[in-house]
């Protein structure tokens, strides 16, 4: 994506199911868990890349003796700097230690992070200042160990407001308003409702209180917990929990926004955000990984055994599209077919934009990640000239020569469009940046003949338009094209996102900015307050009666008059190009990934009714000239 945008964090969860010292014996190394949680972490970067967390579990130490640990780090490379800390207290341990170093037992008791239950987070952050404070994995510390609960997740609740206020009526007095303090505090207090439960009940049976506190370690009903803290989040989520007893769970949202898979064997438990680092850190078959359902949490007892367990009702299977398109690792076998898919859909459309003239056309891509859809790209229209071919040659006019023309012709691909990946906009000055930014990118040059070339390049996405306009084009125009037609693999993007993408502000979309324009040209303007009024109003409705009335913004226009105003604001003044944008159809992106129907960012339509209330709220910010987020 050339419009960079932050998104959903990532989570890794690794649970010993056999005792340190079998892995020891087997692994020759004490570190066995630490490691994979490293491989986990780093296979995941490109979910967070401003912060991390590791949060560990002794499950048997003696009372006296620290069983959580955690590490955390803002450093630009976060996941080393939290792995070198960590491994330095092994390497102390093993040079002074030598004799102890391999006994299980010692190590529970004097090495941090030689624990059996593992969590590892990756952020990226979406809100506030990027410190060790907005780090997860977060804790809630009680003296009793069962009460003890570290939580990370990928998510954002649209409902943190109204998660405060039931946390203020049970009595708590909140730090922050935030999702990360309401969901750990919500979670925390019906865990202790839960521990109180079952003591009175080990009381009144006369045990004592040291035998309640083994009782009720194997006893916490971690789905009752659930039950009673989730039931009124509304929001795209993935959390993970470990509690101070060392049982563990990961709940998914009823809608499955956000991901979550998971594998499991005799010897380990492991979740992460996406199948492929669970593939390359245990070298298992993707047949063998599986998904966490919506609705229900993974829960991993104390003594190993796990189970998926529902919690909330089920919602329509919303999962994000954007996973496909963009965010996770394109090594997914699922998610590289459904790449290139999106790439081959649009070939119809391209064909258009450049009148079928591919003698004439070169093709390319714009970033990296993109790459796969060109290869679909180019796949479609291999198969558009083989269909070309055939009724050429049935047709039974060609001469010899034009048909040995026909045969051996071939879409003309090139990488024209290249990332300085040394090159950082860390300028926080505007227009220096701007500068800066069209320097990001490097050209091919020589390759495009002047004024007689088209060039397509495809990117994932176009969310604001920004380095289009302020970089792509403009180098792209050096090359003296006749026309550059710009390709984005996604459609539209016309609605914040408020489940874990940082796309948050209408006027950051560029096709939002679109329709104003065609809204003035067409003297429709009148619109902008007839929804403002809609907008505010509906913050009077109850959240399950509200609707969003952002897409009457849109309802006067084709997605091709939005699409050909995208290509009048990104285009340059002196470009003399003709420039055009193809943007993906939402029929298209559902024939490429069926089974991820989130999106809402496209449409509109989101999964829960919180989504409606942001997207409403985010129109009056536009309107009110409020620069901030609609959600907290």
């Amino acid at each position: 994506m050339t419009d960079t945008v932050n998104h959903e964090c990532g989570i890794a969860l690794i649970r010993l199911r056999k005792p340190l010292s079998y892995y020891i014996e087997k692994y020759g190394t004490p570190t066995y868990a630490l490691d994979k949680l490293y491989l986990l972490m780093e296979k995941q970067h490109n979910r967070g890349q401003d912060g991390a967390g590791v949060a560990n579990i002794v499950l048997n130490s003696k009372p006296g003796y620290p069983y959580i640990f955690r590490e955390r780090s803002v450093k630009s490379q976060p996941i080393a700097d939290i792995f070198k800390k960590i491994y330095k207290k092994f390497n102390k341990a093993k040079s002074n230690f030598h004799k102890e170093y391999l006994n299980a037992h010692w190590l529970h008791h004097n090495v941090p992070f030689s624990g059996e239950l593992l969590l590892g987070h990756l952020r990226y952050g979406t809100h506030g200042e990027n410190s060790i404070e907005n780090c997860h994995p977060f804790i809630r510390k009680n003296n009793w160990r069962s009460r003890n609960l570290v939580v990370a997740g990928n998510f954002n609740m649209t409902n943190v407001d109204e998660q405060f206020d039931k946390l203020v009526s049970l009595g708590q007095h909140p730090k922050a308003m935030a999702d990360t303090v309401t969901v750990l505090e919500k979670i925390g207090h019906f865990l202790d409702m839960e521990n109180q439960r079952l003591f009175d009940i080990f009381n009144e049976q006369g045990y004592t209180n040291q035998e309640i506190t083994d009782l009720l370690s194997e006893h916490i009903d971690l789905q009752r917990v659930l039950q009673r803290s989730c039931k009124d989040f509304d929001g795209g989520y993935v959390m993970a929990g470990l509690t101070g007893y060392g049982a563990a769970f990961v709940a998914r949202d009823p809608a499955g926004i956000r991901p979550a898979y998971y594998y499991a064997d005799e010897e380990v438990v492991v979740v992460a955000s996406e199948k492929p680092a669970i593939k390359t850190a245990f070298d298992v078959q993707y047949s063998e990984i599986k998904e966490i359902s919506p609705a229900h949490a993974l829960i991993i007892q104390r003594s190993g055994e796990l189970g998926e367990f529902q919690f909330t009702e089920v919602l329509e299977k919303k999962s994000c599209s954007f996973e496909r398109i963009y965010f996770s690792r394109g090594t997914d076998p699922d998610i590289y077919r459904e790449r290139k898919e999106l790439g081959r859909l649009l070939t119809d459309n391209i064909l258009k934009a450049i009148d079928y003239d591919l003698e004439n056309t070169v093709f390319s891509y714009i970033p990296n990640t993109a790459e796969t859809a060109f290869l679909g790209l180019t796949k479609g229209v291999e198969r558009f000239l083989i269909d070309q071919r055939k009724k050429a040659i049935i047709s039974g006019k060609l001469s010899h020569e034009e048909i040995e023309k026909v045969l051996s012709f071939r879409p003309r691909v090139e990488k024209l469009v290249i990332k300085d990946a040394k090159m950082r906009t860390f300028i926080t000055d505007d227009r220096h940046r701007e500068d800066l930014v069209a320097h990001v990118y490097d050209t091919t040059y020589e390759v495009i003949r002047k004024r007689i070339d088209t060039v397509v390049v495809i990117d994932d996405s176009i969310v604001r338009g920004t380095t289009l306009e302020k970089s792509i084009i403009n180098m792209l125009e050096k090359l003296e094209p006749k026309r550059i037609v710009i390709v984005s693999s996604a459609p539209q993007i016309r609605y914040p996102d408020c489940y874990g993408i940082d796309m948050s502000r209408m006027q950051d979309f560029v096709a939002f900015r679109a329709a104003l324009a065609l809204l003035k040209e067409t003297k429709s303007q009148y619109l902008l307050e007839e929804v403002y009024h809609k907008c505010l109003d509906s913050l009077k409705l109850e959240k399950h009666k509200v609707k969003n009335y952002v897409k009457e913004i849109y309802a006067p226009f084709t997605d091709e008059q939005i699409s050909d105003k995208i290509a009048e604001i990104v285009k340059p003044k002196h470009v003399k190009a003709e420039v055009k944008v193809v943007f993906q159809t939402v029929e298209n992106l559902h024939k490429a990934c069926p089974n991820h129907s989130g999106d809402w960012y496209f449409t509109g339509d989101y999964p829960t009714a919180g989504g409606n209330r942001v997207v409403n709220r985010a129109f009056i910010n536009f309107m009110e000239g409020k620069n901030q987020r609609a959600y907290l």
